[in-house]
């Protein structure tokens, strides 16, 4: 059976793929960022994931507001790095997993979820801008990805509740799919920014580190906030946050975030936290039968 690892919640800010891209490691402004992915990145070489599940928003690069699904699943072999406008950047094509997308989709419709389905379409920043920080290709990527574009662009948006209910159907699915896989689930967006109107440039550190408190403490206070909300703390592009709700709908209530890094820099707060699934279950399993063999040894000996 599949099992889920833990998940990642993380800024999907164009500028990361851009430090990324040009070698910024090193430099002063981006150092800070670029440490706090490596624990992540380490994480992930070490548990070694076959699949990363995405919850993320387009930008109006593959779907536009003549028809843009409020949930739209991936079922693809393979998706191309999505052109936004100074050509696709120099990694290869992301690669899908058809089987356990579809999967996803049969699952997902008859838990009431009436998702879209796409193939052969190119993936934006939405995805890939994070990506490489902790999943680097070398030369190809690790691993394969199935990916769950949410609406965050065109109103009406999906609610947060709404969002983090999907991540628990999704979580239902992925443990009733019968290949032994590794499963690790992302959510991108946010943090706090406003890129429009008389608030541009807005952000807010009090909320986003209280947003990192509570997706790990107590996500369903989070999920029971209106859009307004997020917008008010977290200014209109805030509400990119209902993506981390999905990721944490996903994991068990016990995941516990094992890593955090936060930093402001511009514009946009940027953020990364980590999340890895308790393994007591297993190791209490593996136990049970050495118990038992105990057990009936004891009773003979009596």
């Amino acid at each position: 059976m599949a099992r889920i690892l833990g998940g990642i919640g993380t800024s999907h800010v164009p500028t990361i793929g851009v430090a990324y891209d040009k070698g910024k490691r090193s430099d002063p402004d981006w150092a800070p960022l670029f440490a706090g992915y490596e624990p992540v990145q380490a994480w992930l070489a070490k548990k070694q994931p076959d699949v990363l599940v995405f919850f993320y928003n387009d930008h109006a690069t593959t779907f536009f507001f003549d028809h843009y699904p409020t949930f739209a699943l991936g079922v693809s072999e393979s998706f191309p790095i999505a052109d936004e406008g100074m050509g696709p950047r120099a990694i290869p094509p992301l690669k899908g997993h058809p089987a356990l997308a579809r999967h996803l989709a049969e699952s997902l419709i008859n838990d009431e979820f009436d998702i879209s389905v796409w193939q052969d379409l190119a993936v934006d920043h939405g995805v890939h801008s994070p990506l490489t920080m902790f999943w680097p290709p070398a030369p190809d990527w690790p691993g394969r990805i199935v990916p769950i574009e949410i609406n965050v662009l065109q109103h009406p948006i999906p609610t947060p509740l709404r969002c983090f209910k999907l991540g628990l159907a999704v979580r239902r699915a992925l443990l009733s799919y019968p290949e032994d896989l590794k499963i690790v689930v992302i959510g991108t967006g946010g943090l706090s920014h406003q890129l429009n109107g008389s608030r541009a440039g807005f952000n807010n550190e009090k909320w986003d580190k209280q947003f990192l408190d509570l997706i790990a403490r107590n996500p369903k206070k989070l999920a029971a906030m209106r859009h307004a909300d997020y917008i008010r703390l977290g200014g209109t592009e805030g509400a990119e946050e209902i993506m981390w709700l999905a990721m944490r709908g996903a994991l068990s209530p016990r995941a516990k975030k094992i890593h955090q890094n936060y930093y402001l820099p511009m514009t946009t707060a940027m953020a990364v936290a980590l999340f890895e699934e308790p393994v007591e279950k297993a190791v209490k399993a593996a136990k049970r039968p050495k118990m038992a063999k105990r057990a009936r040894r004891s009773r003979a000996a009596a």
